[in-house]
């Protein structure tokens, strides 16, 4: 199968993307504006293409389906987040996250489904965040356009499910990914943030991949319009 997965140059996107390679599908790996680091990491992980578009600008995000064609999976991945109080958000930064998180994962869905309504298949994937029930006191835009985007999945999945395409969401929680690295290296911070995590650990990338399988398989044809909550039971 031919697959997109968004954001994949670091991190969960990486992660997943490798782990379609691995399962032997065509990949395009993607990120926002470094073709170089894309190619970079297409050759690492063995993927099929590395493709760039800067998904806070929309007429780029309309660009990308002419750089991949149709694929079987799309996997909306990246996403942009501020550390800022919600008082203090600046339009720039509030505009940045409604278009990463939110804008451009709805304009991709619209871009691909033809294509996979036509070929009877499809499986789309939302990256959504333990934010949607456990939401960072000073990132309240980014909580609340994984909020939207789940209610995207909602929606869309009950129409696009009689021509064989699923919609799903999986919700991450606390992941050693280079976005969370600096603010992990506070010592307080971190025992803090484990000590919420029932399971007592933070997550590795890997950790994701499985459930982004699991939906883009056979084995999960009959899930859609739902999420998968990998938090190591954070949102509990």
């Amino acid at each position: 199968m031919k697959v997109l997965v968004t954001g994949s140059t670091q991190g969960i996107g990486k992660a997943v993307a490798e782990a379609f390679v691995k399962r032997g599908d065509e990949v395009f790996v993607h990120c926002s504006k470094d073709l170089e680091k894309a190619e970079r990491i297409r050759k690492e992980i063995g993927a099929y293409k590395a493709v760039v578009a800067d998904l806070s600008d929309l007429k780029q995000t309309e660009s990308l389906f002419d750089k991949t064609g149709p694929v079987d999976c799309l996997i909306l991945n990246a996403s942009v987040q501020f550390r800022t109080p919600w008082y203090e958000i600046k339009d720039e930064e509030m505009e940045t996250q409604l278009n990463v998180n939110f804008k451009s994962s709805f304009k991709l869905m619209q871009a691909y489904y033809p294509s996979m309504k036509e070929k009877g298949f499809g499986r789309i994937v939302t990256i959504g965040s333990v934010q949607q029930y456990r939401p960072h006191k000073d990132m309240a835009i980014y909580a609340a356009t994984k909020c939207a985007a789940m209610s995207l999945v909602e929606n869309i999945a009950k129409q696009v499910a009689p021509y064989g395409i699923t919609v799903n969401n999986v919700a991450p929680g606390i992941f050693l990914t280079p976005r969370n690295a600096r603010v992990l290296e506070d010592k307080d911070y971190r025992e803090q943030s484990q000590q919420k995590v029932p399971v007592g650990y933070f997550a590795e990338p890997k950790d994701c991949a499985g459930a982004v399988l699991l939906l883009c398989s056979e084995e999960g044809r009959y899930i859609t319009g739902t999420e998968i909550l990998v938090d190591g039971g954070l949102s509990l």
